[in-house]
């Protein structure tokens, strides 16, 4: 069953096997704790399209579920960066069947947890149809099965969500000290630890969003608008930049930010530490686009076509020092 489940993955498996795997999955517990880990891996490989080869894609993502197989009865999917730079091609439909197979056995929920490596993004269905992107250096625990009557994840980093409309099972994203409540909607969340701040943009439909330890203080968002909670304090807003969920894409956009504050989202995608001696020299803002795969180190030389600086690395402790 490993070598269908491999071979589902990577497109090759025919109907009849298809069917014959999914019946397996109803009753092999261990076997649908493979899919779901196996699942994740394909999430954080399918996609990069910079290859054109598809032979070449097929033998490097097999190359990368035979490494994971060693981690097998792992609840969280750490993946090594570049294992997940191998495998560049989507082999696979990104629409995982998980809700065909996954019998009612309690009220208990197993819960998997995702984590997106620095520099990587992932895609990942969830059991209900719901959708989610993640960007780099961010993490998803969800549930294999959502049962009960609610529908909760949880994320630490950067998601963005298109959630499969259920009015009987609200949708409910836990991130820090805040909550975002949807019946069907999509909407992106920024909520990396650490910074202080908590962005959460709608696209469509409604969501309503509230603190923990206060969830009778609420707002309703529209579409188009933004709420950012920091201090404490929320402040609803339209949406400044809608070219910026173009990460998902592996695009990285900003328009009209100081380059000092694009220096500090740089440190959170690349998992580096940025140390600036002079941030005067980055009060200026700047409007453009950054490719993900370029990488820290062409985004910098990019930068220093606007605005002068020399960079020092130190790649034994991963430090990045800009002086003028």
């Amino acid at each position: 069953m490993e070598e269908k489940l491999t071979k589902y993955f990577s497109g090759e498996l025919g109907q009849s096997d298809t069917s014959e795997l999914f019946n397996e999955l109803k009753t092999n517990k261990l076997l649908r704790e493979e899919f779901v880990r196996m699942q994740n891996a394909h999430a954080l490989t399918h996609l990069s399209k910079l290859s054109n080869n598809e032979s070449e894609g097929r033998r490097s993502f097999q190359l990368f579920l035979q490494h994971i197989k060693t981690k097998k009865r792992q609840k969280v999917v750490r993946l090594i960066m570049q294992y997940a730079a191998a495998a560049l091609i989507l082999i696979a439909s990104t629409f995982f069947a998980t809700q065909y197979f996954l019998t009612d056995t309690g009220n208990k929920e197993d819960m998997n947890t995702l984590v997106v490596p620095a520099g990587q993004r992932a895609q990942l269905t969830l059991q209900d149809g719901t959708s989610v992107w993640l960007n780099a250096q961010s993490t998803l625990t969800y549930p294999a099965r959502f049962s009960g009557k609610m529908r909760r994840v949880t994320v630490s980093g950067e998601a963005y969500f298109d959630v499969a409309a259920n009015p009987k099972k609200p949708f409910i994203v836990s991130t820090q000290n805040m909550e975002m409540k949807v019946l069907g909607t999509q909407f992106n969340v920024y909520s990396y630890p650490g910074t202080g701040c908590i962005k959460t943009d709608l696209v469509e439909g409604s969501l309503m969003v509230y603190s923990k330890q206060s969830p009778q203080v609420r707002v309703t968002l529209k579409p188009n608008e933004q709420i950012v909670v920091k201090d404490g304090n929320m402040l609803v807003r339209e949406i400044q930049n809608s070219d910026y969920f173009l990460w998902r894409d592996g695009i990285y956009s900003f328009e009209n930010e100081r380059l000092l504050t694009i220096i500090e989202k740089l440190q959170l995608y690349y998992d580096v530490k940025i140390i600036v001696k002079d941030p005067e020299i980055f009060n200026v803002r700047y409007t453009g686009k950054f490719r993900q795969r370029d990488g820290i180190d062409e985004i910098l030389r990019i930068i220093q076509k606007i605005q002068r600086f020399n960079v020092q690395k130190d790649i034994e402790n991963n430090i990045i020092t800009i002086t003028k």
